[in-house]
């Protein structure tokens, strides 16, 4: 593949600095009958002047062109009536006016210029960083040849990925089964346990999210499904507290259990680790009763916890294992289900029983290869190491100075989360972060633990400067919780 492409030659750049709309052209690149601008002051590493504002510029295609300026407010204000009122309102509320500008590696830029390290990676979605350039690179030649595919037929890059996908993945998996994201990708997965078992229950962790489709949603947490009429019957869709062997075990005992699926790691509840001998145990108890194991990698995989999977630090081999968001490259979605011989066997019986026209997309498949490979060099294991002791050796110092706020550490690898002694203490400290420049988010369904996620491929220069600024964050959150009480 040719080399990575320049970020400034792919846009239409243009500089704002008075009210008197001056502009200087840098360069240009029509996309669809539009062009895009972005003011070059978000390349810069410190907060830009309030008055020198980003802003995009939109120009139409043709003779009679108008062009327009739209500004962050607007933005956001175009955003409450035509996207999603409620989230971006709430985001308002929790002191994160944050519209994104330009990104690169693992630092972005709201519009307004303010410079943020991210250690949310949108749930590892940018685990090589945004804009990786060997990703840009690999899509750009891609695209020489080329598009989404056709899904009804076989494909010489369909066929490459799942065979890296099964080189890639525990020996006991053998097909793929691609999607466009994750939530589509775990509906798969329990479509295929059902089919295995010819049962229908599904049994699932309490405070569990699987995504936002329909099996998906109604494996986790009510929050998410309760709204859309959409939780599931107490027959079919049974939850059990995590780490509890003794609920694990009942709830299989009448073997009418199609399936356990447990992501390794539950993201959303705040990265609860699984206790020592935990998760081989549960395999165990889905081989005893006839049910299939089926491993949630979506945010533990791609080597976030050391290992290519999640599952190999607790040494079990799944039935189905389902990954997605990082393999996108943070660039193309795509999802995969990887299924054993046993899960797979629809396939046999009827090929077209399972389709879906953007699962599998042909420029998807090249980048998630492009992902596998990068993620597998033995430099990119070694760094997540160092990465991960060095950080939880920072992390550690700060805990130590702010023993009473800051209580606790739950980590594997570069999956982490920070607990903090107060019902929302993780709030108060992703607002004292953000003021800091650092974008982490706090668990949804547990809002004491803070989402503390590294990218792969952090250097020592940025671990020392993401732990400066969480150093400062943390004693301001403390401070701020100690008055609101």
């Amino acid at each position: 593949m040719k080399g990575g492409i320049s970020g400034t030659s792919d846009f239409y750049f243009k500089n704002s600095k008075s009210s008197s709309g001056n502009l200087t052209e840098i360069g240009t690149k029509s996309y669809l009958g539009l062009k895009m601008a972005i003011n070059t002051q978000q390349h810069s590493t410190k907060q830009q002047n309030p008055h020198e504002k980003q802003k995009i510029l939109l120009i139409g295609k043709g003779g009679n062109d108008v062009s327009y300026f739209i500004e962050k407010e607007a933005v956001l204000d175009k955003s409450i009536k035509y996207w999603n009122p409620g989230k971006t309102i709430q985001w308002q509320k929790d002191g994160v006016d944050l519209v994104m500008g330009k990104r690169e590696g693992y630092t972005f830029f709201d519009l307004d210029g303010k410079q943020l390290m991210d250690v949310h990676l949108n749930g590892g979605t940018y685990n090589l960083g945004h804009r990786n350039p060997e990703i840009i690179s690999t899509l750009t030649e891609a695209m020489k040849d080329f598009d989404i595919g056709n899904h009804h037929f076989p494909s010489l890059v369909r066929a490459q990925l799942a065979e890296a996908l099964n080189k890639a993945t525990p020996d006991s998996l053998k097909y793929s089964i691609l999607s466009s994201g994750g939530g589509e990708a775990i509906d798969v997965a329990l479509k295929c346990a059902r089919y295995a078992t010819k049962r229908t229950k599904i049994i699932s962790i309490e405070n569990g999210y699987h995504g936002h489709t329909g099996l998906a949603v109604s494996v986790g947490n009510e929050r998410y499904s309760k709204l859309f009429l959409s939780n599931g019957n107490e027959k079919d869709f049974v939850q059990v507290p995590f780490n509890d062997l003794e609920a694990m075990e009942q709830a299989l005992s009448k073997e009418d259990a199609a399936c356990v699926i447990i992501e390794t790691i539950p993201a959303t509840y705040g990265f609860p680790l699984p206790e020592e001998g935990y998760l081989a145990a549960v395999k165990k108890l889905c081989e005893k009763y006839g049910s299939l194991y089926i491993a949630d990698e979506v945010q533990t995989g791609l080597m976030r916890t050391g290992e290519m999977w999640g599952i190999d630090v607790y040494g079990v081999k799944p039935d189905i294992l389902v990954t997605s968001k990082g393999l996108s490259g943070g660039i193309y979605p795509i999802a995969a289900t990887v299924v054993s011989e046993q899960a797979g066997k629809w396939m046999m019986e009827d090929g077209f029983a399972h389709i879906s026209t953007f699962g599998g997309a042909e420029l998807g498949c090249i980048v998630a290869m492009k992902v596998l490979e990068i993620t597998q060099r033995d430099e990119v294991k070694q760094n997540v190491r160092f990465v991960s002791s060095y950080i939880r050796e920072g992390l550690e110092k700060i805990k130590r100075e702010n023993a009473d706020f800051f209580v606790g550490i739950r980590q594997l690898g570069v999956v982490m989360g920070l607990e903090f002694n107060h019902p929302e203490g993780a709030k108060f400290v992703m607002q004292s972060l953000y003021e800091n420049g650092v974008w982490a988010i706090y668990s949804m369904l547990n809002p004491r633990i803070l989402q503390f996620k590294p990218g792969l491929l952090c250097d020592k220069a940025y671990c020392d400067e993401l732990l400066n600024r969480v150093e400062a964050s943390v004693k301001s959150a403390s401070a701020a919780c100690k008055i609101t009480n």
